[in-house]
């Protein structure tokens, strides 16, 4: 039985996790949750499951939660993500599952590395941000880094068995997001509602504003340089409408082997859940009779700037990607308080990409001041 410790319990990933774990209590033990203000959802999860910690966002929350579960060690901030992550340091059986949204997912990840425990990671920022640091750690502890998001995990399955020296590029399908069929000029007038409507996926919203400007597609192709150890160079995005195809691995011989399913997180989730074994799904399987073609097209970067930026800024190194990612952050941020427009999100991430002189290793205090700064410019010049 795995013990598992889940960062971002109440957001679509986490709520999905969780789902896993209750089809098969035989199979996984919830240890400890977090959440970030969702109270609600805490509660309801708390109720369910014998519990030893949960994370909230400040004191006030920690309060509230420690009135309902008095039995629980209740911790919050920051500091209480990282003591989630390395709770019960010797147990053997512990897996950190990492659905934290945004570069507060970092730190945590760090610890869990550091006590040996494996972890399934949905947390983008913990490579575009700390790739270097994370990989370095890799190589002095005894601890496996699993991905969870569909594309990344979808590589993975195409790799088993195959000589990862014989790959010849990596291929990221995209669906282009809630504006693809979208021309720029009319992107000038799309509401905060037209941008939360992606036509195949469930997700929070921080992640569907960023499939809306593919800088989400950017992210996971830096992640997928580090998770896979292939340049960024042979890592290709493409346009696939219909989200069926999740990634491909072409090998040297032009074999292109594809991860195909419905568009469906619980089969990445549980994938790496029960990795090395495949369980039966909780998905509805494919039904070829019913698909009428599949189309595919090259990416317009012209068109999706942020994905050419985003790829520009892993190869100029080691702070630009810092930059990028608070920067982006904090744009998403103020479009969903509906404090600028859509396509001031790429103004403001290219703005502060421009004006960015780079650290080339920047350390963990760096990058943390980095994420700081950068994200009180933005926000001191937009929320007056």
């Amino acid at each position: 039985m795995k013990n598992i410790y889940l960062l971002g319990a109440t957001g679509s990933i986490g709520i999905q996790t969780i789902e896993i774990i209750e089809e098969y209590p035989e199979e996984f033990n919830l240890i400890a949750i977090s959440g970030y203000s969702n109270l609600e959802k805490l509660i309801e999860i708390g109720s369910k499951f014998s519990l030893e910690m949960i994370s909230v966002k400040d004191n006030h929350d920690a309060d509230v939660i420690k009135e309902v579960f008095p039995d629980i060690q209740i911790v919050f901030g920051e500091e209480g993500l990282c003591e989630l992550a390395k709770l019960n340091e010797n147990d053997e059986d512990g897996v950190l599952i990492n659905a934290l949204v945004g570069m507060v997912g970092l730190k945590p990840t760090i610890e869990a590395i550091k006590i040996d425990r494996d972890i399934l990671l949905a947390n983008k920022e913990t490579l575009v941000v700390g790739g270097h640091l994370v990989n370095a750690l890799l190589k002095e502890h005894d601890a496996k880094l699993y991905p969870i998001d569909s594309e990344h995990n979808a590589i993975w399955q195409a790799m088993q068995g195959e000589d990862t020296k014989k790959i010849k590029s990596l291929i990221i399908t995209a669906s282009g997001g809630s504006f693809r069929d979208k021309t720029r000029d009319e992107l000038k007038s799309v509401t905060l509602k037209d941008a939360l409507s992606h036509p195949n996926w469930n997700m929070g919203n921080k992640i569907t504003i960023d499939s809306a400007t593919m800088m989400n597609k950017g992210f996971e192709i830096i992640e997928a340089a580090y998770l896979f150890n292939i340049s960024i160079e042979n890592i290709k995005p493409l346009i696939h409408k219909e989200s069926i195809i999740h990634s491909m691995v072409e090998y040297v011989d032009g074999s292109i082997i594809a991860q195909m399913a419905n568009p469906d997180m619980r089969l990445p989730i549980s994938y790496a859940m029960f990795y090395p074994k495949r369980i039966k799904s909780l998905i509805e399987p494919l039904n070829f009779d019913k698909i009428s073609s599949l189309n595919f097209k090259p990416v317009d970067y012209d068109r999706y700037p942020l994905l050419k930026l985003a790829i520009d800024c892993f190869k100029i190194g080691g702070s630009h990607r810092t930059v990028l990612n608070a920067a982006n952050e904090a744009a998403v941020k103020l479009f969903l308080n509906e404090k600028i427009s859509f396509l001031q999100i790429e103004e403001i991430v290219l703005n502060a990409v421009q004006n960015h002189q780079t650290i080339v290793d920047p350390s963990l205090e760096e990058i943390y001041d980095i994420d700081k700064t950068i994200k009180k410019e933005i926000f001191d010049r937009y929320n007056k």
